[in-house]
């Protein structure tokens, strides 16, 4: 690739994120909020290189023909990256990805007992600290007890549907799923996002393999996209 054509590689990476994380929020697509002061920094120092490179006076070019061939088009698919980036970037994960993956849920806390519930009349609950109730609470915690989910809707078999959420460590790469099987509702359609008030419906039996989160919806409710869709936690934990 010629020198202009790297530097005008840099300057679109750069400004590209740039973008996503000094004039928006969009790098929480990505990853964790505390990566943004390295994302801005790198898109700085990614511009300033380019601005560098393309001030140079460029090498003459001699017997450089086939570079001018095959060489421009793959100098132009390095740009598409960067170009999307920039115009468009991708969205975060979704229904796609939860609809892929069996959602289990680790216990949370090495001795697979969960915190106590508050005395409330409806609890509100993040879908992994209701996963891990549900699946690993051989108290029956739930029981009886009303709550309150959100996260977006995933399509399941024959007409099912999940209430999923991502759960992540450093970043995108490193997603996991967990989810809740809806009971009771009409499946919104996929990757909307709504709060679900309903019941623990029990199945299997929890501290077992056959256990698995599942709710009888008594409302569902349409709710904007958050900021950040991600839940964020530690390895092996249930995240906030």
């Amino acid at each position: 690739m010629r020198r202009g054509a790297q530097a005008v590689l840099l300057v679109l990476t750069g400004a590209g994120l740039l973008r996503i994380s000094l004039l928006t929020d969009l790098y929480l697509r990505y990853v964790q909020p505390g990566l943004r002061p390295y994302l801005v920094a790198s898109g700085v120092l990614l511009i300033l290189l380019g601005a560098l490179g393309a001030a140079r006076r460029p090498v003459a070019d001699h017997g450089h023909g086939h570079e001018h061939g095959h060489g421009a088009w793959a100098a132009w698919l390095l740009y598409a990256p960067a170009l999307a980036l920039l115009l468009a970037p991708p969205a975060a994960l979704g229904a796609y990805t939860a609809a892929r993956d069996d959602g289990r849920v680790a216990p949370a806390a090495a001795d697979g007992r969960p915190r106590p519930l508050p005395a409330r009349p409806t609890i509100e609950l993040s879908l992994p600290e209701f996963g891990s109730l549900a699946t690993w609470g051989t108290s029956r915690p739930l029981a009886g007890r009303t709550v309150r989910l959100t996260g977006f809707a995933a399509p399941g078999e024959n007409g099912t549907w999940y209430l999923s959420r991502l759960v992540i460590t450093c970043c995108a790469a490193d997603a996991r799923v967990v989810k809740v099987r809806i009971h009771g509702a009409q499946p919104p359609p996929p990757d909307t996002w709504v709060a679900v008030t309903g019941t623990w419906h029990p199945t299997g039996e929890p501290g077992t393999n056959t256990a698995r989160p599942a709710l009888d919806a008594s409302a569902v409710t349409r709710i904007p996209p958050p900021d950040d869709p991600y839940q964020h936690g530690t390895k092996g934990g249930t995240g906030r």
